[in-house]
């Protein structure tokens, strides 16, 4: 069986790619000739989806959150992955390409920028202490929620153990519709499946949809910072220059590879990331922001479910929550799929560990550094902070709080440059997993890996072409695809309890007659 499927591994899916490319394509041409009626159908999308799929989205995050937790620190947490007796890749190599998936999409704009939303105006779960000293700690866990241990562990948790036992013990494509193979069994992978097709497409689009609008949003605010910093206009023709070193960076690091390329890019990043927040500790309010991180993690662990399954303000939780848990969702399954091909070799206990506690702790700090900086000097100086958020966005709020601090010129560089090579590791990696899906081998061909890099470049630039709304529009449209994506993922709750059973009696962790039939 497995070396019968190796055989079917190699080709391209020809209506996968040709149905997700052309529905990406059709996406681009209907924002040429009517924008307005696509943000239109987006928006009531975005609306439908929030409120029939909001409360679901909850409980699958959590679920998945705490079911993983359960593997981790039982018996079955020693079960080895990938068929390796030991790991691919080095720890700090290993959690720094991990680090740069989640954390390249908030590493810099959203760290600054929502604490301080939520600094400014309480979240609705919490007493009204908007812009005062009793506000920091629930603007700090609000951010931690959407950012922490439940939007990490979607990301490579529970399907990652599914891609794993799948692909590597079995010898299955590694495609989205192995989520679906609890339910579906070996179906699923038969050519002509419709159901399994379907699912590779939705994945494929979701995560293109979730790509391009960081790639946009990247041009935008990197040409906002070139204007604060150096007063280079900030023009289209800016931020096409911008996204095309971006995808040039991209194609050359996707080009080397997983174990080179990639690996050298996250590790560069994460020791720039680390660089940073050590200036900023030295040079900003080292004791507020380490006290307000250690209170803030309390606060947010002492009322994380409260806030995961909050049911009251459906305006404001579609606004954020729901509108991350969409977000992170549609990123789901191709995140799954780049951290089972780094993590050959290691066991139950180390990528839960890693993705669902480890990363999310060093995502808060990160956020406290950068957002809690921003709150202090708001609390000194008001106004400091929340006028230029208020009036310029997100990239306002950086280098505001950048311009606040010694050297500040220099940090904000610094910023600026962690921010482009953050997302041109996301962007290689998701290239990487999309064309993963394409052929189902965790080594597609170079130059498929290139075209996607090309192909999420070349489609960002039109739509800078077409305005800003349009990057907005594409962005929304992640959280509409997340819908399906949703329903793909639930079969990993019990599927990855399922197979991670199997494995422990293969390895002779478990005795064999506890085996799941």
């Amino acid at each position: 069986m497995l070396k019968e499927n190796n055989r079917l591994n190699k080709s391209i899916d020809k209506p996968v790619f040709a149905i997700s490319g052309g529905l990406l394509i059709l996406f681009v041409i209907l924002a040429m000739i009517d924008l307005n009626m696509i943000e239109s159908w987006i928006n009531s999308s975005f609306a439908f989806s929030a409120k029939y799929f909001g409360s679901y989205w909850e409980v699958l995050l959590l679920a998945n959150f705490l079911i993983g937790l359960f593997l981790a620190f039982t018996k079955y947490g020693k079960v080895r992955l990938g068929k390796m007796d030991k790991p691919e890749n080095g720890y700090y190599r290993w959690v720094a390409m991990i680090l740069c998936t989640l954390l390249a999409s908030g590493g810099v704009f959203w760290a600054a920028s929502e604490p301080l939303s939520h600094f400014l105006t309480s979240p609705p779960l919490f007493p009204d202490n908007s812009s005062t000293l009793a506000g920091v700690e629930p603007a700090l866990a609000q951010s931690f929620l959407h950012w922490g241990f439940l939007a990490w562990a979607i990301l490579g948790t529970l399907a990652t153990i599914v891609l794993m036992y799948l692909h590597y013990h079995k010898g299955y494509p590694m495609k989205p519709r192995a989520f679906l193979y609890p339910v579906f069994g070996d179906k699923i992978f038969k050519k002509g499946s419709i159901i399994g097709s379907a699912a590779d497409i939705v994945s494929i689009v979701a995560v293109a949809a979730g790509t391009m609008g960081p790639i946009g949003f990247l041009g935008l605010q990197l040409g906002y910072g070139l204007h604060w910093l150096f007063d280079i206009p900030n023009t289209l023709v800016t931020n096409i220059i911008i996204v095309s070193g971006l995808i040039v960076i991209a194609a050359i690091s996707v080009a080397t590879g997983v174990d080179r390329g990639i690996q050298f890019l996250s590790r560069m990043n994460v020791g720039l990331t680390v660089f940073l927040a050590v200036c900023i500790l030295v040079l900003g309010p080292t004791m507020f922001i380490l006290n307000k991180f250690i209170s803030a993690e309390a606060f947010h662990i002492q009322n994380m479910l409260t806030m995961a399954l909050y049911q009251g303000d459906q305006a404001w939780l579609g606004w954020w929550t729901v509108f991350f848990w969409g977000w992170f969702l549609g990123y789901g399954p191709m995140m799954a799929i780049f951290i089972a091909r780094i993590s050959r070799g290691r066991t139950i206990r180390d990528l839960i560990i890693a993705v669902s506690i480890v990363a999310p702790l060093v995502t808060n700090f990160w956020f406290t550094v950068v957002g809690g900086t921003g709150l202090k000097i708001e609390l000194d100086k008001p106004g400091s902070i929340s006028e230029p958020f208020l009036e310029g966005g997100m990239p306002a709020a950086v280098m505001s709080i950048m311009d606040q601090l010694p050297l500040g010129m220099f940090l904000a560089i610094g910023f600026l440059l962690v921010t482009l090579v953050f997302v041109s590791t996301t962007v290689d990696s998701i290239s990487y997993t999309v064309a993963v899906s394409l052929t189902g081998d965790d080594k597609p061909q170079k130059w498929i890996r290139v075209f996607w890099v090309v192909i999420f470049g070349l489609m960002s630039i039109m739509l800078l072409a077409i305005g800003e709304n349009s990057i907005s529009a594409i962005q929304n449209s992640i959280v509409v695809t997340a819908v399906p994506v949703s329903i793909i993922m639930l079969p990993t709750l019990w599927g990855a309890v399922k197979m991670a059973r199997i494995l422990a009696v293969e390895q002779n962790i478990i005795t064999p007659e506890k085996k799941v039939k």
